[in-house]
């Protein structure tokens, strides 16, 4: 398996590119303001990129699909979308096929309604619902608990060594792991959801507190 991680602007946006080694075949997560970029590396080493996923519609993750669908003929596909290809809902539990590698979507709302993570191997790719030693900006108490019931329920499940591709930079990292995250996630330590949300409505007094950025 191929990943490669791009920083594409805006406010630290990261896209991504995963190929099958074996076939070629590739799919490309949130293209955002440099889709050009991603579809270059792509046809410099052969890749056919076949799908084009958005983990959710914020516009700073979506405002280079009309480009990306330009130069691929593939229409970027959200939550609740059907693949022209395969006849597939992009859905809780739906699988993709990547040459030899699967794509699953997990449905993980929270930031947003439609959020999803993409998980392919060992690789979780979580948008905005998880960062490095952080999690996705939720607006609402009701908000806030769909995101703590996805990152426990849908994220936290997974093996401790799938590796944790974010949508932005905001993190201690570019990279991290489940296992990290579990371990040392200020967020993710919290012993219920009252302390999780607490600490989302006192972010700001922590950070300075424990010298975060």
């Amino acid at each position: 398996m191929v990943i490669e991680q791009f920083r594409t602007g805006g406010d630290r946006n990261f896209g991504y590119l995963v190929a099958c080694e074996t076939t070629g075949e590739a799919l490309v997560i949130d293209a955002s303001f440099n889709p050009g970029l991603i579809v270059r590396f792509a046809s410099e080493r052969g890749f056919h990129i076949r799908y084009v996923f958005s983990t959710h519609g914020h516009d700073d993750h979506t405002n280079g699909n009309k480009a990306i669908e330009l130069m691929t003929g593939l229409k970027p596909m959200l939550y609740g979308d059907t693949c022209p290809q395969t006849g597939i809902t992009v859905a809780d539990g739906a699988h993709f096929a990547l040459g030899s590698l699967t794509a699953r979507i997990l449905h993980t709302p929270g930031h947003t309604n439609d959020s999803i993570c993409i998980h392919i191997g060992n690789a979780l790719f979580t948008g905005d619902t998880l960062f490095t030693g952080k999690v996705g900006g939720t607006a609402t108490e009701a908000q806030a608990l769909e995101e703590y019931q996805s990152l426990h329920q849908k994220l936290m499940v997974l093996p401790s060594d799938t590796i944790v591709y974010p949508g932005h930079d905001y993190g201690v990292s570019p990279v991290s792991s489940i296992g990290s995250e579990r371990a040392s996630n200020p967020f993710l330590l919290q012993p219920d959801f009252s302390a999780f949300f607490s600490l989302k409505q006192n972010w700001l007094a922590y950070k300075k507190v424990h010298v975060i950025a």
